[in-house]
C-alpha cells in the first residue's frame, strides 16, 4: 500500500535566482556595440557616479553608427529587423522624391490650368511604387469632375517619366511601358493583356497554343517583360545603405589568425571623481544612495568585462574551427553547432547564442554575423567523410543549377543524385527542395527555357 502519511522533511536543493545584477549581465552580453553605447548613455543619466570617456572611434560611431567601408556579407544569417534604424535619421536627405520629380514635369506641360490641377492631385496621390491606389470613379467623385475629364488627366500623368507611373495595376503598368517602346510588339501587349497570370506561372506552351505561335516566341516575350519595371516609383524610395560596425576583428599575424576585440568603439566607464569623496562622508542618507549607485557602477563594469571576455573566447573557438573557411572561402565552411562552441568555452549554449546575436566579425573574407558560422551537418558520404555544412551544400547546389542545360533543367531528385556522385554528399530530394526554396531558386519546370 502507498504511504500517505503527512510529515515535515528537510531537503537541500540548488537553483539559480535571477537577480537584477544577473539579468543586467545577460542583457549586456547580447548587446551589439551600438546597443551597448546607447545603454551606457542611458545608465549615465540615471546614475551620477558613472563617467563615460569617449574616444575618437566612439565619437565616429555615434556620428555615423553604421559607417564601415568594408564589404558586409550576411549569407544565411538569420537577420532580424534593425531596431536602431529610423527614417527620421534621413529627414534632411536632399534627394529628389517621386512627387517632386513629377511636379517638375507637370509645370512644363502645355495643358489647361484646370487639367493641370487634376494631374497634380493625381501625382500627389500615388503610392510609394508609383501606382494610383484609387479607381477613376472614386477620383472623379472626390474632385467632383466628369469621368472623361478625370480619365484624360490620368492619361497625361501616365505619359510622364518614369514609364509606368500612374498605373492602377501591374497589368496597366506593364502595358504602359510596352506601348511606349520604339518598336511596339502587339503579341507582347496581347499576352500581358489576356494571359499575364499564365505568363507568371511560366505556362508558355498553353499561351503559345492559345495565340497560335511558337513557344520560343512566348519565351522571348517573357524575357522582354523581365526588362520592364513593375515598381517605377520605387527608385525614388531607396533607403540609404546601412553598414555595420564589427565587434571583433580577425587578422592573420605571422601565419596565425588572431582575434582582436574592437574596444575602441566602447566608451571607458569609470567613477565620477566629484562623487568619490562623497562616498567617504558620514551622512547615512547620502551614503546609502551613493553606495547603491556605486554597486550598480561596479556591476556594469564587471558585466562589460565579462561580455568582452566571453565574446573573445567564443570568437577564438569559432576561428579555430572555421580556419579552412578563412583560408579558402565559403565553400569550405565546416559544420558547427552552438553546443560544440559551448563545450569548448565551458559555458551554456544560451550564453553562446547571446554572445553571437547581432555581433559582427571583420575577417579577411569580409564582415559576417557571428551566427553565420554555425551550420548544421548534412549527409555524410560513403567515403567516410562526416558530411558537409548546409552552406557548402547550397554552394554546390547553386553551381549545379547554373551549369544545367536550361532547355532541360535538373529535377530535385537529379540534383540530389549529382550531389552524391560529384561531391559525395548524401541528401534527400526534400532537403534539395528546402535549400532551393531558401535560395529563391525556382523549380525545374519554372527554370525551363524554350529559346
Amino acid at each position: 500500500m502507498m504511504n500517505m502519511d503527512l510529515g515535515l522533511y528537510q531537503q537541500q536543493t540548488m537553483k539559480l535566482v535571477m537577480t537584477n545584477e544577473l539579468r543586467q549581465a545577460i542583457t549586456i552580453l547580447q548587446y551589439s556595440a551600438l546597443d551597448l553605447n546607447n545603454y551606457l548613455n542611458e545608465q549615465q543619466l540615471e546614475n551620477p557616479l558613472i563617467e563615460l570617456k569617449e574616444n575618437r572611434a566612439h565619437e565616429e560611431l555615434v556620428r555615423d553608427s553604421m559607417n564601415l567601408q568594408t564589404p558586409y556579407y550576411d549569407r544565411g544569417s538569420r537577420s532580424e529587423p534593425d531596431d536602431d534604424y529610423s527614417p527620421l535619421d534621413h529627414v534632411s536627405d536632399e534627394r529628389e522624391g517621386l512627387q517632386d520629380y513629377l511636379l517638375g514635369q507637370i509645370r512644363l506641360l502645355n495643358i489647361p490650368d484646370k487639367q493641370r490641377r487634376i494631374v497634380v492631385y493625381l501625382a500627389l496621390s500615388l503610392d510609394e511604387n508609383g501606382y494610383l491606389p484609387y479607381s477613376i470613379e472614386k477620383v472623379a467623385e472626390e474632385l467632383n469632375e466628369p469621368l472623361d475629364t478625370t480619365e484624360s488627366a490620368i492619361h497625361v500623368l501616365q505619359s510622364l517619366e518614369p514609364a509606368g507611373i500612374g498605373a492602377q495595376s501591374l497589368k496597366d503598368c506593364l502595358l504602359i511601358q510596352l506601348r511606349r517602346l520604339e518598336s511596339r510588339d502587339p503579341l507582347a501587349e496581347r499576352v500581358v493583356e489576356d494571359d499575364l497570370d499564365l505568363l507568371g506561372k511560366k505556362q508558355y506552351k498553353k499561351i503559345a497554343k492559345q495565340e497560335g505561335v511558337d513557344v520560343q516566341d512566348i519565351q522571348s516575350i517573357a524575357d522582354l517583360i523581365k526588362t520592364l519595371n513593375p515598381r517605377p516609383g520605387a527608385v525614388f524610395n531607396d533607403e540609404p545603405a546601412k553598414y555595420v560596425t564589427p565587434d571583433v576583428t580577425v587578422k592573420k599575424i605571422e601565419g596565425e589568425y588572431k582575434v582582436i576585440l574592437n574596444d575602441q568603439y566602447l566608451p571607458k566607464v569609470s567613477l565620477n571623481r566629484q562623487y568619490e569623496t562623497m562616498l567617504k562622508e558620514k551622512n547615512e542618507e547620502i551614503n546609502g544612495y551613493l553606495k547603491q549607485k556605486h554597486e550598480q557602477l561596479q556591476w556594469i563594469i564587471k558585466s562589460i568585462m565579462q561580455r568582452q571576455d566571453t565574446l573573445r573566447k567564443v570568437t577564438e573557438a569559432i576561428v579555430r574551427h572555421q580556419e579552412s573557411f578563412l583560408e579558402n572561402g565559403p565553400g569550405h565552411l565546416q559544420p558547427l553547432t552552438l553546443k560544440q562552441i559551448a563545450t569548448i568555452v565551458d559555458v551554456h549554449e544560451s550564453t553562446v547564442s547571446r554572445a553571437t546575436t547581432k555581433k559582427y566579425v571583420q575577417t579577411p573574407r569580409g564582415v559576417f554575423e557571428l551566427k553565420y558560422f554555425f551550420n548544421s551537418m548534412v549527409g555524410g558520404g560513403t567515403s567516410g567523410s562526416e558530411g558537409a555544412s548546409a552552406e557548402k551544400v547550397k554552394i554546390y547546389l547553386k553551381r549545379l543549377v547554373d551549369e544545367e542545360a536550361k532547355a532541360k533543367p535538373l529535377s530535385d531528385q537529379k540534383l540530389a543524385d549529382l550531389l552524391k556522385t560529384k561531391y559525395d554528399i548524401h541528401v534527400s530530394r526534400r532537403t534539395v527542395a528546402k535549400y532551393r526554396d531558401e535560395m529563391h531558386i525556382p523549380s525545374s519546370s519554372q527554370r525551363k527555357r524554350y529559346a
